[in-house]
Formats: structure tokens, C-alpha cells, sequence
């Protein structure tokens, strides 16, 4: 169930390193995918960048060790003899994603495989997975779809068809420290409508001595969480994406207003701007909330369920549920966010998808399918209390975590997804240079143009919208 956040996206699998890398396919797969065993029996597989005691170690045991002795027990007792085989990885996710490429490229590879939701696009636009539908037309008909919001679908989707089944996901709020929000004379239940109301907050907090009021992740030594946590809810709140239809979104007035909340934080002495250009800046971040320094920090799940928990965490909060509060993010002003939503948020996470030359297309969907079921993602999420994307079984597994079930209830119907496509990761990149150079003190409307004219580099003129 791998979900993972603020970390900078896998490197795209181009044609070239793939016309080079080719040769290596006999070498890495077995020829086909879904082959018949001996006696009879179908075989089939699963892939997945965990393995026991290293690298997603719960993942790899929940497949070991539930699914695949229970759905080989399920088929048996309806007559088909079946034996599955869990594929695992250790390895860097750039590696994965090579392997899957190269497999999948030459017609063989896992039956069941997954994905982060950030490849979806690119393994669809290459032709290394197809439509759901096409591969198992029975997948239409799953029960299970009437459980996953339909914003947590597109994590698995791709130009409107899905291509998947998401597996996992999260969502990001604004943290607040109540104790902080109390001394300065803010509502320890806060929850702002706009982006004026944040900043308010933001203005009294800067009356309390050593508290930094505002922590919003810029820069690039933040990496992919100055994205995720900051610029693409930010944008949404403006009511803009930042891919659509196949444009990305260059100079905008959505953008420009952004990058302009960025100068109104960091020129305006509400922010840390030192803190953004430190190589450990994130953690120290952490830290600091841990401590009681910052006063609203904006952040995923991670940072609750990781982060500030009180036994297990990597910045223990020893009274963290009774001193942090968390809210929606707002949208620039009420009604002004993506589809005239009041609220906005961003989420990641990974999907499992069905190899398309699978052999046995229908007993494939059903191991996917059980793998998702409510019995099956509950065994796993109630043993590390996890997010999944099914709402029956957060309801059942989240109820003894406030925060949790809040983001399950709120955030998921509401978030958005970054664009699976190629160019995403490098498009990041120039996103979170041009929030360094607004905290360094450039203009907004330079910044976003000095982006633009990195994006037009990037993905083409053409495919750029301003």
C-alpha cells in the first residue's frame, strides 16, 4: 500500500534509455505474463517495489502472507486451481519504474502490478498498459468503484478512462499549534475561508516572541513538497491546474497570485525564508512545530501519522492530539477553487493496474479486485493505520483517529491529483525555482514569467497556456 509524498517524482522512461536498456528484458522477466503451470494450475503474478523487511515491508507481507494464500484458497474453492507469485523490489523507484517499462514494453511482466499514480499518464501515452475495461471488461461492473470517491479515482485514471484501481492515498491541511493560536487570540477550532483569513492568522501569531508564524515549503531544497504542499493546492485554490487537456499552465493570473501569497509570507516577515534554502530545511521544519515555534505549517497526512506522533515518530509530540489542530486548505476566496469548490487539497499515492498481455485477463481482475476488496484492505490498514481509497474501510479502521477519518471524510472528495504525464517531474523543478525567487525577492509576475519561459523549453510553445 505504498503512498509516498514530498519526494521528487521518478525520472521519465524515455525511448532512448529504453532502446538501450531492451536487450537486458530476458534477462530481468520470464518470457510472458499469466503462463500456465504445471497440473493445470494458472499461474499468476504480482509486482510491487516492496519486499520483506526492507523497502515497504508492510506491503510485501500483507501480499505474502493474506492475499495470496487466501485468493489461491477463494478460487480453489470455486474449482480453479491457481498459484500466484509475489514479484518483490528493494530497489530505487527510477529502477522499478525502468524494470516495469522494459517488461511490459516487450509483452511479458506481472500480472498485477503497481504503479505510482504519477506514471499512470506516461505508461498509457507509451501504450505499456491499456484501459481497465479493455483488458477485463468485467472491471466496469466491480461493486467496489461505488467506494472510491471519484476524485480518488482519477489517481488511477488517465484522459477519462481508468487504467486502475488506486491502492493508496493521502491529502494535505493547514497544522495549527492550539496552545500558539491561544496566546496570540485565534479560535483553537480555526478554520479559514480564504487566503486573507490565513494570513491574518499568520499576523497575529508574529506578535509571540520566537514563533515563526508560517511555514509554507518553497524553494528546491524542499523539492517536490515545495510542490505538493505548496504551488499545486495554491493553484487550485485560484481555480486552475496546472495540466490540463494536455497545456500546462505558464504565466497565468493563477500563478501570478500564488507566487504573490509567497512574497506576501516571506517578504512580509511571516515566513522563514532561511529555512526554505537549508538542505535539511524540511526536517527542520518538523522540528520546529514539534517544538512549538511554528505556528500553522502546511503539510500532508505524513506529518501526523510519522511525524509528530506520540510514541513512534520521527519529531514525537508527546501531546500532539491535544495541542494540534488541522483545517481545509481555503481557496483564495470563497467559491474561487477548482470545479467552485471553498476548498482545496492535493493528494499522491499509487495504483495497481493489470498487464494487458496477461494471458488470463479475467482471473487477473479478480486477484486485483480482491486486493481491493473491503475484507483485504482492511487486514491491511488495520494494522498501521493507513488511509486507503475505500470509504467503507476507512470508516472502520480510521474511527479512532480524528485526524485520519478528516481526511478521509473531507479532503479526499474534494483533492486533486498531479498530472501523470513525462514532462511532470521537470515541471516541477521550475515551479519550485520560481518560489525560491520570490522568497529571494523577485517580483511575482518576473517569476512567473521566467517560469513560463522554462516550461516553453520543457514541453514545447505550444503546449503552454498563459
Amino acid at each position: 500500500m505504498t503512498v509516498r509524498t514530498g519526494r521528487t517524482p521518478a525520472a521519465p522512461v524515455t525511448a532512448g534509455v529504453l532502446g538501450v536498456l531492451v536487450g537486458l528484458v530476458a534477462s530481468l522477466t520470464a518470457c510472458g505474463a499469466g503462463s500456465g503451470g504445471s497440473g493445470g494450475a494458472v499461474e499468476l503474478t504480482i509486482a510491487a517495489n516492496a519486499i520483506a523487511g526492507g523497502k515497504n515491508a508492510e506491503e510485501a507481507d500483507w501480499i505474502e502472507n493474506w492475499v495470496i494464500p487466501r485468493f489461491e484458497q477463494a478460487q480453489r474453492a470455486e474449482g480453479t486451481e491457481v498459484n500466484v507469485t509475489f514479484e518483490p523490489s528493494g530497489v530505487d523507484d527510477e529502477q522499478y519504474k525502468t524494470r516495469l517499462a522494459l517488461d511490459l514494453q516487450s509483452g511479458s511482466g506481472p500480472d498485477v502490478l503497481t504503479l505510482d499514480g504519477i506514471w499512470i499518464g506516461e505508461f498509457a501515452e507509451a501504450g505499456y498498459i491499456a484501459p481497465l475495461n479493455e483488458v477485463a471488461p468485467a472491471a466496469g461492473d466491480w461493486d467496489g468503484w461505488e467506494q472510491i470517491p471519484e476524485a480518488v479515482q482519477s489517481l488511477a485514471s488517465y484522459e477519462g478512462e481508468r487504467y486502475g484501481v488506486p491502492a493508496g492515498t493521502d491529502g494535505r491541511v493547514l497544522y495549527y499549534n492550539k496552545r500558539l493560536f491561544e496566546q496570540a487570540g485565534l479560535p483553537v477550532d480555526w478554520q479559514p475561508a480564504s487566503w486573507d483569513e490565513v494570513l491574518s492568522a499568520a499576523e497575529a501569531l508574529a506578535g509571540l516572541d520566537g514563533v515563526t508564524p508560517l511555514q509554507l515549503n518553497a524553494g528546491t531544497a524542499m523539492g517536490e513538497a515545495t510542490t505538493m504542499q505548496g504551488v499545486l493546492p495554491l493553484l487550485a485554490g485560484t481555480g486552475e491546474e496546472i495540466y490540463t487537456d494536455g497545456q500546462w499552465t505558464g504565466a497565468s493570473p493563477g500563478l501570478t497570485e500564488t507566487l504573490r501569497l509567497y512574497q506576501d509570507v516571506y517578504g512580509g516577515g511571516l515566513g522563514d525564508p532561511l529555512l526554505q534554502q537549508e538542505a535539511q530545511g524540511r526536517d527542520k521544519s518538523f522540528e520546529r512545530f514539534a517544538e512549538g515555534t511554528i505556528g500553522i505549517l502546511a503539510e500532508s497526512d505524513y506529518f501526523w501519522r510519522d511525524v509528530i506522533a506520540p510514541q513512534t515518530g520521527l519529531t514525537p509530540m508527546a501531546d500532539r492530539d491535544e495541542d494540534v489542530g488541522y483545517a481545509l486548505i481555503p481557496a483564495a476566496a470563497p467559491g474561487r477553487g477548482l470545479n467552485g469548490q471553498d476548498f482545496v487539497s492535493m493528494s499522491g499515492g499509487s495504483a495497481r493496474v493489470l498487464n494487458q498481455a496477461t494471458s488470463h485477463p479475467d482471473l487477473a481482475w479478480e486477484l486485483l479486485a480482491f486486493m481491493h476488496s473491503e475484507e483485504a484492505l482492511t487486514a491491511f490498514a488495520e494494522e498501521r493505520t493507513v488511509i486507503t481509497p475505500r470509504t467503507d474501510v476507512n470508516e472502520r479502521v480510521l474511527a479512532n483517529d480524528p485526524m485520519l477519518s478528516f481526511v478521509a471524510e473531507e479532503v479526499l472528495p474534494l483533492t486533486s491529483y498531479r498530472p501523470g504525464v513525462a514532462a511532470y517531474p521537470q515541471v516541477s523543478v521550475l515551479l519550485q525555482e520560481a518560489t525560491a525567487a520570490v522568497v529571494s525577492g523577485d517580483d511575482p509576475a518576473d517569476a512567473a514569467a521566467a517560469y513560463e519561459e522554462g516550461l516553453a523549453e520543457v514541453v514545447g510553445a505550444d503546449h503552454v497556456t498563459g
